[in-house]
């Protein structure tokens, strides 16, 4: 059948249809972006992709051999829970019921034939399936000809999502689309086929906001301390400081970003990061692959806006955030330590943005404080998989045996993190910097209070997230960070 035949058609040919019996028209129905709101060939990427360099050079080589043998490769050597894959609830309540009428039902995928086998034993509702196989790449018109040398032409109603799956609509008895799009809808009108919606509700600001962890950007307030500490007060500093807030921000989101798309399986596990929009499929996955570069590409524009040193600062935070998300994150206190270089990464940031020479004090300082609130947030991980009596966690190296410790190391962290301030107190460099030096003294018991109240919070399970979000939202916290500034400010 040639390929003109598939796309043109009489009004002999829709009339036709139109008398076709709805119990005698199989439904065909897609997957990616319809039956699941998910691509699997991307859900597959991202499962493999800390599988190792050698695993990546597959991944291009099999590219280059075509994107069906792609497509095998990865649906080969990635690992994914097929019953947790986010399913669109409407088009399985389509499925269930055309099966209770006695129609036929036949999952038609340009995903891998693994993926669709798997899926199809999961739901237990098709009849047969059509998907690609490592050397056709079932899209488009490809499916379209397959499915019309099946069923014949205008014989099948097909679910689709997408403007590749016009060409297999247009030979359909009636279209069902898995979209809003106005522009879909129009061209699936234009056939002269009964048209169906089924309601694909676009993702709105604050599910991409909640992506990009906007709240997390607190964070990047750290590069404003170097500002504070050095009474860098000028302009152009002031300036310099918050091109590094932005810089280290956006280069945060896009990191977000990557690691949501590599612990999909792992947050459709957690008890509340099953809802992250990406685990969840509130935003597709290609998405947030187009979002991540743009972020960087905004991020390192904003750094060397300031300074090429800090652009530096930024590439060397991207790099370990990147290795962190790909493999440190899974390594038995590694992850830890990492975390609080991270945290110290933005001051030292904040310091070459100015550009100052950062305190040897501030930095010890900086490493024990995050050290402890890195491991309270473990604690905090640990403690929920032990109160909904969930097994050890399997994206982390921690064991649920292992929460007292872990609890006993953040509060020596957090008390050596004062020491280290009180000792920076009794140094020469305090009294260059401030005119009344003495009255930092005040910050201690502060700093004490917070670092313990925290520690005894998690303990009680009144933090159910990262200890620096919950400091935001938590009024002690708030006023001890009010107290610790016009200390410092009166210090000056």
């Amino acid at each position: 059948m040639s390929q003109d035949v598939l796309v043109l058609q009489t009004n002999d040919q829709v009339s036709e249809r139109s008398t076709t019996s709805s119990k005698d028209t199989a439904l065909v129905v897609d997957l990616d972006g319809t039956l699941v709101r998910t691509d699997l060939l991307y859900e597959s990427f991202f499962a493999a992709l800390p599988n190792g360099f050698k695993h990546n050079s597959a991944v291009i080589g099999a590219l280059f051999r075509g994107k069906a043998h792609l497509k095998a490769y990865l649906a080969g050597v990635a690992v994914l829970d097929y019953a947790l894959l986010p399913y669109n609830a409407a088009v399985v309540e389509l499925i269930r019921n055309a099966k209770k009428d006695g129609r036929r039902v036949y999952l038609a995928t340009a995903s891998d034939r693994r993926h669709a086998e798997r899926i199809a034993e999961h739901l237990g509702q098709f009849d047969g399936i059509f998907a690609s196989d490592g050397e056709t790449n079932l899209s488009g018109e490809a499916k379209a000809r397959q499915l019309i040398e099946k069923f014949g032409d205008g014989s099948f109603d097909y679910v689709g999502n997408e403007d590749r799956d016009v060409p297999i609509w247009a030979h359909a008895r009636k279209a069902y689309i898995v979209s809003n799009s106005p522009a879909l809808m129009r061209k699936v009108e234009g056939l002269g086929i009964a048209v169906e919606r089924i309601d694909s509700s676009r993702p709105p600001l604050r599910t991409w906001l909640r992506a990009l962890r906007v709240h997390q950007y607190v964070k990047n307030l750290l590069v404003f301390v170097p500002l504070l500490t050095a009474h860098a007060y000028a302009p152009h500093f002031i300036l310099n400081a918050f091109l590094a807030f932005a810089a280290f921000s956006l280069c945060a989101s896009s990191v977000y970003l990557l690691n949501d798309l590599v612990d999909l399986d792992a947050d459709r596990r957690h008890p509340t990061k099953h809802k992250r929009p990406f685990a969840y499929g509130t935003i597709p996955l290609s998405h947030g692959v187009i979002a991540i570069p743009l972020l960087l590409v905004l991020s390192f524009a904003c750094a060397v806006a300031a300074s090429l040193t800090l652009a530096g600062a930024l590439t060397a935070y991207f790099a370990l955030t990147l290795a962190y998300s790909l493999s440190l994150k899974r390594k038995l206190m590694v992850d830890v330590v990492v975390l609080a270089m991270l945290y110290t990464i933005r001051v030292i940031a904040g310091a070459v943005a100015l550009p100052v020479v950062p305190s040897e004090w501030l930095l010890a300082f900086s490493m024990f404080v995050f050290t402890s609130l890195a491991l309270v947030k473990r604690y905090v991980e640990l403690a929920v998989r032990i109160d909904k009596e969930l097994p050890d966690p399997r994206n982390r190296n921690y064991r649920l045996a292992d929460l007292p410790i872990v609890g006993a190391l953040a509060a020596a962290s957090g008390l050596n993190a004062v020491t280290i301030f009180a000792l920076y107190i009794s140094s020469s460099t305090v009294r260059e910097l401030y005119h009344h030096p003495e009255i930092l003294w005040l910050i201690c018991p502060v700093l004490l209070y917070w670092l313990a109240r925290v520690v005894v919070l998690a303990h009680r399970r009144a933090i159910d997230d990262d200890p620096i979000v919950f400091a935001l939202q938590d009024r002690n916290s708030r006023i001890c960070g009010v107290l610790m500034v016009l200390i410092v400010l009166i210090a000056s």
